[in-house]
């Protein structure tokens, strides 16, 4: 006996069975309808819910279907047939009850014309894997306003990598510096955001950064976004060789109708402030449709003196000062020794006896920087889809944003600068009549180093769908670029400081000798400098594919996908002008990158319904196989095969098992194959030594990129269950074991900067022991040698370390994704909770083939061990709330010498909302929200960030700087 689904009863029974036919009529009028694209069941659920009608249908009618958003103003009826469109099924009235059912003529094999991420066949979900969604409604409801933090909000993503927090500095990871334009990205589980591919309707949007780094998530306007659907899987199997920790697809509102207009005005409890605004349009007409969208959002820069924890001194938080030799008043240099600079006087008559001797004055480098960015941007949106005939359609969509941002810096070229004895304000601490040094902080004369640019980015795709019942072929070209120009001003230009320090005019030379500024103001602006640059990334591709039933089963029809694709793509710096070390401005050389990279790739995709419809037996009320493979040949790399495979088991209705295996593969990028001398830096260090008796010892490190680099290659597999239990409808458990085992990982080891002694035995592979006076000389006379910490040559050293950009033998990571989840009628609304977690056991790494294996799950600068997100939402036609938990397990900081705790961190989100039910005037179609982020005011969790010359009291990769955000949103409909 087939099960049946009440999908929902409103109002009293007593009353629905004594209304006539006019009367029921009448009541049926229409109302206006907000439902996200969602399963399909859940959608009829709703709509049911919402309307007060009754509605039965067979779920397995509807099993693995999905519905479309619904917004507009329909009868009941209408609205079920907007939402059954293109499934095979219809309704007919029994009585007052409106039954779902298949449409005369229409098989099992009949499926709506949804393409869902993770296939390529269309109507289907991806066979074995797990798809998250996060639909338009849960966007509404979050608060959030910006697409990459959506993104960035699910368990499966670490914040490591490219965003605007760790753009100027703050992360462990080597690539950050290529996030020049402050863009964000989205890094699935912590393999690094090349390793996740990002799609915008299906296709490559033109990737931001230098060289093409990352996609772009801060380009693409919230407002126009339908739902986003990610795979946490690899699928290089469908999309190619970038997804190989899975892919996120951003999907638009192609079928939105009518007219939206929204205003937001935010504030991060008054230290950086957020606008939007945003409209679309929708129309659609008898075999077209048309949409257009634009979106406006700037916020603030959030500066540092406004948060504590944005500090070189955490003895506050009781940690270790880490300020700098560079401050104002200086530090005097002379005859091996240091001479600190008094304070409260301008540098005129100063002389050695004023000095304090042994001493340093310190300084703290987040002094008027920025800890954010301030961020403008302009997206437009458009899309167009017109029949041009029975079996023709037309289709076309595309994006262009211009995004800027400028923000104060920490210094990046502090340096000891010398000064001879002709300047009129020199002193001699020793009386030897020769140059000394000084280290100097120029901030309070020139203002902070400050970096500003634009972000210019188009992506457009036209195509033809052939419509060969019961199959559908599909041509379609994309066009991606994007252009970044960033300047970096407000530095010193040395040339010119040292002619005005051997200046002897006291009118005109430069005074490195006060509390400054004490230098004539048209001499500081003769030594400001800059330097800036642009670069383009440009991306072409071409595709073929093709769809539909191969022949039928009991179960139903074998459906099989194939396609053949051509990408091209070109990354050129088009260099810029420095004027930092030269008397006047100089054309700077572009950084040579390799030529056009050519990819062309052909696919297949095959499923097959071995048990289900008809065909069942005990413990088998459905089975689903399939099986995908995609060939890709590089023109630098030569040419890849990665097949997938997956396996979907019902046993009983409600139950479902699946599994999923696949391998997958990653080019190096562009800027990994880069060997110019500009990457490329060879720095000695002090660092924790177990083995010395001081505790600590010399290094010398290397970094850039190893000129052997290789593909890196991965195998993923899944195992899981999704539990909707018949007795409790609305109710949902997901459960998905997942593991990676990535060789030949193109990484860094540059995150274990204080761990390469402590633990010889891990990186002995990439370390040349107690290397020779020679082998040191060597190394201090190379070109690319920067000396950060002034040790001399004579030093003894424990250690060459190779922390290039390499091949890491082995990463082998596993853990559990786990999603639950309740919705019910409750009273006049709906109600909804739920949690999604991931839970990670271990992320193994090796450097080499014979170095012990070392677990980095929960050391600082790689994923924690578990995160999760938990919401409580209840919706009615005019109120509207929804709570949100966020929770980040503590873990372990190794950048010190003493490794630190990390504590926990949770922080819950609100959203309150109204939506005005007047049927005329001003208030028709405005709904109104209250949203509040971090609603407590949370600080992140102290974390004593050190690496290299960077220092903070936070983890920027794991921790939000803002705190508390508090906006309101007003939005109406037509």
């Amino acid at each position: 006996m087939r099960s049946l689904m009440m999908a929902g009863l409103a109002g009293s029974v007593s009353g629905m069975a004594v209304i006539a036919a006019p009367a029921c009529a009448q009541a049926d009028a229409g109302r206006d309808y907000d439902l996200p694209s969602e399963d399909l069941g859940a959608a009829l659920r709703m709509l049911a819910s919402q309307s007060g009608q009754q509605l039965v249908v067979a779920t397995e009618l509807v099993a693995g279907l999905r519905a479309p958003a619904l917004k507009g103003h329909y009868s009941f009826e209408a609205a079920v047939a907007e939402l059954l469109r293109g499934t095979g099924l219809g309704t007919v009235r029994v009585g007052g009850v409106l039954v779902v059912q298949r449409l005369a003529g229409a098989d099992a094999s009949d499926l709506p014309d949804v393409l869902v991420t993770g296939t390529r066949i269309r109507g289907r979900g991806p066979v074995g894997s797990e798809l998250v969604t996060i639909d338009r409604r849960a966007i509404e409801q979050s608060g959030l306003a910006t697409t990459q933090q959506i993104a960035q909000s699910i368990p499966q993503n670490f914040g490591g990598g490219m965003n605007e927090a760790t753009a100027s500095g703050g992360t462990l990871g080597q690539t950050t510096g290529l996030n020049t334009n402050r863009g964000s990205s989205v890094n699935l589980r912590g393999l690094g955001p090349s390793s996740t591919l990002v799609l915008l309707n299906g296709e490559r949007p033109p990737l931001g950064g230098f060289a093409g780094a990352f996609a772009d998530l801060s380009m693409i306007p919230a407002s126009a976004i339908e739902r986003i659907e990610i795979v946490a899987d690899g699928a290089s199997a469908i999309y190619g060789s970038d997804a190989v920790a899975g892919v996120v697809n951003i999907v638009p509102r192609l079928d939105f109708t009518g007219l939206e207009v929204a205003g937001r005005v935010g504030t991060a409890d008054g230290d950086s402030q957020e606008y939007q605004a945003s409209a679309i349009v929708g129309h659609r007409w008898t075999g077209g449709r048309a949409v257009i969208a634009y979106e406006f959002y700037d916020r603030d820069r959030l500066r540092a003196a406004d948060r504590a924890f944005a500090t070189d001194d955490l003895r506050p938080f009781g940690g270790v000062d880490h300020r700098t030799a560079y401050a104002n008043p200086g530090t005097i240099y002379a005859g091996g020794k240091s001479f600190a600079i008094p304070q409260g006087q301008n540098g005129v008559g100063l002389t050695a006896a004023e000095l304090t001797p042994g001493t340093v004055n310190l300084g703290d480098s987040w002094t008027g920087a920025d800890i954010l960015p301030e961020q403008r941007r302009h997206s437009v949106f458009a899309a167009v889809s017109q029949d041009l005939s029975s079996t023709l359609r037309f289709f076309a969509n595309g994006l262009m944003t211009i995004r800027t941002f400028d923000q104060a810096l920490r210094p990046n070229f502090d340096a000891r600068r010398t000064v001879p004895v002709t300047n009129p304000f020199y002193v001699d601490p020793i009386g030897t009549h020769q140059p000394v040094g000084v280290q100097y902080a120029f901030q309070r004369d020139l203002g902070n180093e400050t970096q500003r640019g634009i972000s210019s980015a188009f992506g457009g795709t036209a195509g033809i769908e052939a419509r060969f019942e019961p199959w559908t072929i599909e041509l379609r070209g994309t066009y991606g670029r994007d252009y970044e120009r960033a300047t970096l001003a407000n530095r010193v230009n040395s040339a010119r400081l040292a002619a005005a320090l051997a200046d002897p005019n006291p009118a005109t030379a430069y005074n490195l000798f006060g509390d400054g500024p004490s230098t004539n103001p048209a001499t500081i602006a003769k030594i400001r400098g800059f330097s800036d640059d642009a670069f383009v990334n440009k991306m072409w591709s071409t595709t073929l594919r093709a769809d539909g039933p191969l022949f039928a089963l009991p179960a139903g029809a074998v459906r099989l996908a194939i396609g053949g694709e051509y990408r091209e793509e070109r990354y050129r710096d088009l260099g810029g002008t420095t004027d930092t070390a030269t008397l006047t401005p100089v054309p700077s050389a572009p950084t040579p990158l390799r030529g056009p990279r050519r990819v062309s790739a052909g696919y297949a995709e095959l499923l097959v319904p071995v048990f289900g419809g008809s065909a069942t037996l005990p413990g088998l009320r459905r089975l689903d196989l399939s099986a995908a493979v995609r060939v890709e040949h590089y023109s630098d790399f030569g040419s890849t095969t990665n097949p997938k495979f997956g396996a979907a088991w019902e046993p009983v209705a409600g139950l479902t098992l699946r599994g999923s295996y696949g391998r997958s593969f990653r080019a190096p990028s562009y800027q990994d194959l880069r060997q110019d001398p500009a990457l490329q830096l060879i720095f000695s260090y002090t660092i924790p030594d177990p083995q010395a008796p001081s505790g600590q010892s010399n290094i010398i490190v290397l970094r850039g990129n190893d000129p052997n680099l290789r593909p890196e290659r991965a195998t993923t597999w899944t195992l899981g269950g999704d539990f909707k239990p018949l007795f409790l409808p609305g109710a949902h458990a997901s459960l998905t074991w997942f593991n990676i085992d990535y060789r030949d990982r193109i990484a860094s080891p540059s995150a274990q900067l204080f761990n390469f002694l402590a633990n010889r035995d891990i990186y002995a592979g990439i370390t040349e022991a107690n290397p020779s006076a020679a082998r040191v000389a060597e190394l201090y006379a190379s070109p690319i040698f920067s000396n950060f910490l002034n040790i001399p040559v004579t030093a003894p050293f424990a250690a060459v370390v190779d922390a290039r950009l390499q091949n890491l033998s082995v990463v082998k990571q596993s853990g559990l994704d786990i999603d639950l989840g309740y919705g019910f009628a409750l009273g006049r609304g709906r109600a909804d909770l739920g949690a999604a977690g991931t839970y990670i056991f271990h992320i193994r790494q090796a450097l080499t083939p014979s170095a012990p294996v070392s677990d980095v799950v929960g050391i600082l600068g790689n994923p924690v061990d578990f995160k999760a997100r938990g919401h409580l939402s209840w919706q009615s036609d005019t109120l509207g709330g929804a709570l949100f938990v966020n929770y980040v397990d503590g873990y372990t900081n190794k950048t010190n010498a003493t490794p630190q705790h990390v504590a926990s961190w949770t922080t819950f989100d609100l959203q309150l909302s109204y939506r005005f039910t007047a049927s005329i005037g001003a208030l028709k179609g405005v709904k109104v929200a209250l949203n509040a982020t971090n609603l407590f005011d949370r600080d992140p969790p102290y974390a004593a960030y050190f690496v290299g010359i960077y220092t903070a009291g936070y983890d920027p990769e794991n921790a939000s700087p803002l705190g508390r955000v508090l906006s309101l949103q007003v939005t109406k409909s037509w």
